[in-house]
């Protein structure tokens, strides 16, 4: 039996060279193949493959510097050799709440310094680069949340007119107050009425006016993205009552019947949204039954609160435990309508005088010495030029005895008008000013304008007996772009078509050190319309704002003191004469 040799040779890379057969290839050739196989690792023969290891890995750049909500950089990889099999890299930073990157492209989150880290996958070699973010001129955006549920603490049972249940959740961003710590008040306006089915009391239904307790929880963010978690927790519900007897029309309805029921169960009265809930004399009739609360504030001491109204227009005080109302403002005459309907079309070609209909008390301020309220109309008067006139009314109340003073705002931004949704304080006399368009989500087009502008009232002429746009407008106080609220959602990835339609709530809230800086938060609300299908959930964005951001004014905190845990009873109406 003949024997045949076998010749081997590993060939680095590849694996053992073919075996070759001494009877077929003579010894040259054998020793010829082996030769030029074992000396060369980049020679191969037919049908192997080759690999070329990573040696290093290198960046464009070792510092890159860039601003927070401005731009993004780019960092450029080199892997060697430049004929490396496997160029695959991974990308870390060591703070996310700095930056992020993805495939080189760094996005600035928020002030500070981080280091980027690229690690090639084959041999793990590493390059770094470090990062440093500063701070963007004017307020940062820091958190964003929201609060879903489709039902609130109420303990409402029924169904409103229009099917939804009487305990629905929605519009949480119709008016929003700090209340101390991480607590926070949030009113819901008139209730829904998106859904057509009584034209006649423009869709509104026997929804009892209430505000909600929320539990605001900001944590570190530990991943990418912004820099804190924000978690808002409801953890109550209070029904607005009044413990005089109120006017609740001529309507009727189940779920209207359920209210009358439950005002001779608990010896009170609730206040709805429905629109024929009036009776005699004009808008401001502190006995009409319609609430529309656009705005809620805390009074000083904790114990009450202070919520405005669209329907009167209406600035009431309730007791914060109970929800009974305490005190009815009087505000100037020539705000009222003589005329009032349960159609608010009706309402604003049947008078000459007094608001627009559904534009009344849309915003409130308290100053931070707890002395004196601050409403503003949402748009101009009829006597005023009406709804898209140029000129709004701001009413200043002074708490203790109800005397009032009027100023004059000036509207237009670009050539147009808009409406006023908020106004919150930043010390005693000046003021941050929320004007916006109807688009966004839920508005059925991008959005243009969500702004606030800050403004001083020391100084400001009172045109409490002045009527008419253009004479208005020559006492109009001046106003200055605080923050564009559009922009930076913007440059934090949120689409025009993403930003709520309505923003409406605005407040202060507790100081935070970030970074060694006090910052003050500022809070920002969304009012959804109780269709969270169309107009999104109820969110809450929060802003950093430093004392730079705010220029020459000087911040100063609400004096807000803990409050009692048991509250003082109270009865009957207070109406405060101007």
């Amino acid at each position: 039996m003949r024997r045949t040799k076998i010749y081997s040779c590993p060939v680095k890379g590849s694996g053992p060279l073919a075996l070759f057969n001494r009877r077929k290839l003579s010894l040259l050739s054998v020793l010829l193949a082996g030769a030029l196989a074992c000396g060369s690792s980049s020679s191969s023969l037919p049908g192997s493959t080759t690999t070329v290891a990573v040696s290093g890995v290198s960046l464009d750049q070792s510092a890159l510097s860039l601003a927070a909500g401005v731009a993004t950089g780019t960092l450029t990889v080199m892997v060697s050799p430049a004929n490396a099999t496997n160029k695959n890299v991974s990308w870390s930073i060591s703070d996310a709440t700095v930056a992020m990157v993805t495939n080189g492209v760094v996005t600035p989150v928020g002030a500070g310094v981080a280091t980027i880290t690229v690690t090639t996958l084959d041999g793990a070699k590493t390059a770094t680069c470090a990062v440093s973010v500063a701070a963007a001129p004017g307020p940062q955006l820091i958190a964003i949340g929201s609060l879903d549920g489709a039902t609130d603490l109420s303990g409402l049972t029924g169904t409103l007119e229009n099917g939804d249940p009487e305990n629905v959740l929605g519009s949480l961003g119709s008016g929003m107050a700090w209340a101390g710590g991480n607590t926070f008040l949030n009113v819901p306006d008139r209730g829904p009425n998106a859904v057509a089915y009584d034209a006649s009391i423009d869709d509104t239904t026997a929804y009892i006016g209430r505000f909600h307790t929320v539990q605001m929880a900001l944590t570190p963010n530990p991943g990418p993205g912004l820099r804190y978690l924000l978690t808002p927790t409801l953890t109550k519900t209070t029904l607005l009552s009044s413990t005089d007897s109120l006017h609740y029309g001529t309507g009727s309805s189940q779920s209207l019947m359920d209210v009358l029921d439950l005002n001779a169960t608990n010896g009170v009265n609730y206040f709805t949204g429905r629109s024929d809930g009036y009776g005699s004399g004009d808008s401001g009739n502190p006995l009409n039954s319609r609430l529309d609360p656009e705005a809620i504030r805390v009074s000083n001491d904790g114990e009450s609160i202070f919520i405005s109204d669209e329907y009167g227009p209406d600035v009431y005080q309730f007791d914060r435990a109970t929800g009974r109302r305490i005190r009815s403002f009087a505000l100037p005459s020539g705000f009222y309508v003589a005329n009032e309907s349960p159609v608010g079309a009706d309402e604003i070609s049947g008078n000459t005088s007094g608001r627009v209909s559904n534009k009344g008390m849309e915003g409130l301020a308290i100053t931070p010495d707890g002395a004196t309220l601050v409403g503003f109309m949402q748009s101009a008067l009829i006597q005023d030029g009406g709804n898209k006139a140029k000129v709004d009314r701001i009413v200043t109340i002074d708490i203790a005895s109800g005397v009032t003073h009027q100023y004059a705002y000036n509207n237009r931004i670009g050539g147009a008008s808009y409406n006023i949704s908020e106004i919150v304080a930043i010390n005693n006399h000046e003021f941050l000013v929320d004007e916006r368009d109807g688009n966004g989500l839920g508005g059925g087009s991008g959005a243009t304008v969500k702004q606030l502008y800050k403004i001083d009232l020391a100084g400001a002429a009172d045109v409490s007996a002045i009527a008419g746009e253009d004479t208005l407008l020559t006492y109009a106080v001046d106003k200055t772009l605080f923050l564009d609220i559009r922009a930076v959602l913007n440059a934090a990835g949120i689409a025009d078509t993403e930003i709520p339609s309505k923003i409406e709530g605005v407040a202060f809230g507790s100081d935070m050190v970030i970074n060694g800086i006090i910052k003050h938060t500022l809070w920002v609300a969304n009012d959804n319309d109780f269709v969270p299908a169309d107009a999104g959930t109820n969110k809450f964005f929060v802003f950093a704002v430093s004392d730079a951001d705010l220029g020459e004014s000087v911040f100063v905190s609400q004096a807000l003191t803990p409050r009692p845990a048991i509250s003082v009873a109270v009865t009957g109406v207070i109406v405060n004469q101007p």
